[in-house]
């Protein structure tokens, strides 16, 4: 009597962290040479960097060989496999995005919010690279790093040469503007309060994607770039008219521990809280 079959080594996935919309997890694979193909579904679109080993993926597209540099792109729905035809075990930090957020970044990066993605896979050379790099990065910067600016601005830095379509040129209208600086004014009276992308969109009465578009556009800057500006601003202006400790007006200013702040502050200003306020 035949042996039965071993049961195919399923990849295990570690969450990162998520958002309204997506989520970010570390994956990996211990199988190899003999294991029997992992079979799966993409239950929203998905773009994975390829951190190290290598593998088959068969997927919609076809079949695409996986190797450390490669970015894995995995359409809503679609049924793949995995294999390991030459070597054991891989790790990719994977991106799953919703259909509905990923329809609305794809629409105005590559004209249609039904885009899907026409291969499965792509090396990370070119304007690819620096999608790339930040998703790998995602894995040692976890929570503190990844939020939903940073996500939107990586399906962008995906969509936009992907799809080889220029993103329409943005018109603003004076509403939006108004929204924008209206956010803006919001974010310097409560900088020191928690404040994030889906709060200031919800304020502003738009969806999230839009509203980081529109005030991008008006302000020059992103949000998230707009309040840690805003932050440190208060906190330099305190260092220099108050004798507080450093760490009580870290707090102040609405950053979570000291050494976020000490960084920050060091690579805005190129000195030290201390410094600043012994200068000033």
């Amino acid at each position: 009597m035949p042996a039965p079959e071993a049961a195919p080594l399923a990849p295990v996935a570690t969450p990162l962290a998520s958002g309204e919309g997506w989520r970010l997890s570390d994956i990996r694979c211990q199988a190899g040479p003999g294991d029997r193909a992992f079979e799966e579904r993409h239950e929203g679109f998905s773009i994975a960097a390829v951190a190290e080993g290598s593998f088959v993926y068969h997927g919609e597209a076809g079949r695409a060989v996986l190797l450390p540099g490669s970015l894995l792109l995995g359409n809503l729905g679609a049924c793949y496999q995995c294999g390991h035809d030459h070597s054991r075990g891989d790790r990719c930090v994977s991106l799953n995005v919703s259909a509905d957020l990923f329809g609305e970044v794809a629409a105005s990066q590559s004209g249609s919010g039904r885009y899907r993605f026409p291969t499965s896979a792509a090396v990370a050379t070119g304007t690819l690279l620096p999608a790339f790099l930040r998703l790998q990065s995602f894995a040692s910067m976890a929570q503190a790093g990844c939020d939903d600016g940073t996500v939107l601005a990586l399906l962008e830095g995906v969509l936009a040469p992907l799809s080889a379509v220029t993103p329409r040129r943005q018109l603003l209208s004076a509403r939006d503007v108004n929204r924008a600086r209206d956010a803006a004014a919001l974010i310097e009276a409560q900088c020191a309060t928690p404040l994030d992308l889906a709060s200031l969109a919800s304020a502003a009465g738009m969806s999230r994607y839009h509203f980081l578009r529109v005030f991008r556009a008006v302000m020059g800057v992103t949000p998230h770039q707009y309040i840690l500006t805003a932050r440190l601003r208060r906190a330099a202006e305190a260092l220099a008219a108050t004798d507080a400790p450093v760490t009580q007006i870290a707090y102040a200013s609405g950053f979570g521990d000291l050494s976020t702040f000490n960084g920050r502050f060091r690579a805005a200003f190129g000195t030290t809280p201390s410094g600043w306020r012994a200068r000033h």
